[in-house]
């Protein structure tokens, strides 16, 4: 991106290139989301299983996250800002309820449900303003 300030841009320019923060939150949001997956498989395949491993689907949302976040689609940025939420209902849950290790997992879901939820705040907001400027100029 040029070293134009964001109000002075063509509009061209912001609807090619996504601004800084956008990108930012957008790289935040994804290793978040892939942190979650990540450790719903660990926790329930192999730090603390609860059952016979069936638990392990509630990453199945999450994954298919993971294509609209790459290819910045707002739809999914606004979608997984409300599931998110499901998770964080469930470590606050399960680490009320576990002990062990599943309290700590159950923390860590907490703290990468919250992130993950902030980050895709940022992004919706910034894309947002984005849009708005790129209406203005145009």
């Amino acid at each position: 991106m040029s070293s134009v300030p964001l109000a002075d841009a063509p509009a061209a320019d912001l609807a090619r290139e996504p601004h800084a923060v956008v990108r930012a939150s957008r790289a935040a949001a994804l290793a978040g989301l892939l942190a979650l997956i990540a450790l719903g498989l660990a926790w329930e395949l192999w730090l603390a299983p609860t059952g016979s491993g069936t638990l392990a689907l509630k990453v199945l949302p999450l994954a298919l996250c993971v294509a609209g976040l790459l290819r910045h689609r707002m739809y999914t940025f606004r979608w997984l800002s409300m599931l998110v939420w499901l998770y964080f209902m469930e470590g606050v849950t399960r680490a009320y309820a576990d002990t062990g290790i599943g309290r700590w997992l159950a923390v860590t879901e907490v703290v990468l449900s919250l992130w993950l939820f902030a980050c895709s705040a940022l992004y919706i907001r910034w894309r947002l303003r984005q849009a708005r400027l790129a209406a203005a100029q145009a």
